[in-house]
C-alpha cells in the first residue's frame, strides 16, 4: 500500500499536459479543486468524471497509475461513507432498532465519496506531470505579488515543494524499513488495531532518523551550492505562455460552462 501513493510524484512525458505553464496548471487545479465542493447532482459528477478521465488520457498516464492513488485512502472514503449513511436523518428504508439507513444518508454518502476521489485524483494529474523545480517557480511566480508584504516567497515555496517532493522519497524508506522489520519476525498484519499500531513502532524510530538525517544532508548540499535564499537568483527557464496553455484554458472553460449548465439545470428545472 506505500507504493500505491501517488501524491508527489514525476511522471515524465511529452503530453500536452506536462508542456503547459506550471502557472496554469496550478491555478486550474485549485479551481477544480474549488468545484469539487459545489457540484450536486448526479449528472455534474458524470460531467466532472469524464473531464477527469480525458485529462488522464490527454496526460499520457496510465490509467491504473493514477487510479493507485486512491488505494490508501479507500479506508477513509469507506469510513466517510458509513457514517453518512448511518447519521443522516431522512427517509428510512432500512432500520433495527436506534439504526437507520435512509434514502439521504446514501445520497450523501455516495457523493462525498466521489469527492472525495476526484479531488485525489484531480491533485495528482498536477504533481504527475510537473516537476518539482516548475512547481516551485510557478508558485513563487504566483505568489509573488505578496514580497511588498515582506512574505518569503521564495523560501515558502521551496518548502512546500521539498516537503511534497520528499513523499514519495520517506514513502520508499518506510518500505524498506518494513521489509527489513518482518524479515526479523516483525508482524504488521495480525492483531487487533492497538496491536497493528504497536508494531509500527520499530518503523517510526528509524524513520525519523532518516528524515532528520536526509534534511540535514539537504540543508548542507545547498550551503555547499551558495544557496542563499532566492534574492538576486536567476533560473535557467523562463516560464512563459505559449499555444498550449491557451489551448488547456479553453478546454478548461468549455468544461467549466458544462459544468455550470448542468448544475443550474439540475437546480432550476
Amino acid at each position: 500500500m506505500v507504493k500505491d501513493i501517488t501524491l508527489g510524484q514525476y511522471f515524465p512525458g511529452e503530453s500536452l499536459i506536462h508542456r503547459a505553464d506550471p502557472r496554469v496548471k496550478i491555478i486550474l487545479t485549485l479551481v477544480i479543486m474549488a468545484n469539487i465542493f459545489f457540484i450536486d447532482s448526479y449528472l455534474a459528477f458524470a460531467v466532472f468524471t469524464c473531464f477527469v478521465v480525458m485529462t488522464v488520457l490527454a496526460a499520457k498516464v496510465p490509467f491504473i497509475y493514477t487510479l493507485k492513488g486512491l488505494k490508501p485512502i479507500m479506508p477513509v472514503i469507506v469510513f466517510t461513507a458509513l457514517v453518512n449513511i448511518f447519521t443522516t436523518p431522512g427517509t428510512v428504508i432500512l432500520g433495527y432498532g436506534a439504526i437507520h439507513i435512509t434514502c439521504e444518508g446514501i445520497d450523501t454518502a455516495v457523493k462525498m465519496s466521489l469527492r472525495i476521489a476526484l479531488l485525489i485524483i484531480s491533485s495528482s494529474i498536477m504533481t504527475l506531470t510537473t516537476t518539482p523545480i516548475s512547481l516551485t517557480d510557478g508558485l513563487e511566480r504566483l505568489l509573488s505579488p505578496l514580497k511588498h508584504l515582506k512574505v518569503p516567497v521564495h523560501e515558502f515555496s521551496m518548502m512546500m515543494t521539498v516537503a511534497l517532493r520528499f513523499i514519495p522519497t520517506l514513502l520508499e524508506e518506510t518500505d524498506k524499513i518494513m521489509k527489513a522489520q518482518a524479515s526479523r519476525g516483525a508482524d504488521f498484519e495480525t492483531g487487533n488495531v492497538f496491536e497493528r499500531a504497536k508494531s509500527f513502532i520499530p518503523v517510526l524510530v528509524p524513520l525519523f532518523v532518516s528524515a532528520f538525517r536526509r534534511a540535514d544532508d539537504l540543508a548542507m548540499a545547498m550551503e555547499a551550492r551558495c544557496y542563499r535564499g532566492g534574492e538576486g537568483r536567476t533560473r535557467m527557464k523562463q516560464m512563459k505562455l505559449s499555444k498550449v496553455d491557451l489551448k488547456i484554458t479553453l478546454s478548461f472553460l468549455i468544461f467549466e460552462s458544462v459544468l455550470v449548465y448542468v448544475q443550474y439545470f439540475k437546480i432550476y428545472v
